[in-house]
């Protein structure tokens, strides 16, 4: 079993409230929900208006596919053009590893 973590830091656009913040992170984070069945939650910059750091997580087989799924998550959340994609950190941990 492979678990792998993703985190992205991103720059969202002409934000000027946190309302107008979860306008933007929510959409994203229900998609990749929906499109890839991973957990994914906003996990940090919560009081900053203009940056999101969104957690990804995804469970598998194999660690080809954990990293299959971080790359397409990683690749929809760059293609929004609403925003900016600071940074991608992908993490992979086996059930070897103690």
């Amino acid at each position: 079993m492979f678990v792998g973590a993703l985190t992205l830091d991103v720059l969202l656009g002409d934000i000027r409230s946190l309302k107008e913040k979860r306008s933007v992170v929510r959409p994203i984070v229900a998609e990749l929900h929906r499109k890839f069945a991973v957990s994914v939650a906003e996990t940090g910059d919560h009081d900053l208006y203009r940056r999101a750091e969104i957690g990804v997580a995804v469970v598998s087989s194999t660690a080809a596919h954990c990293t299959e799924i971080m790359d397409s998550c990683e690749r929809l959340v760059a293609g929004r053009p609403e925003i900016e994609l600071l940074s991608a950190r992908h993490r992979l941990f086996s059930e070897e590893e103690d």
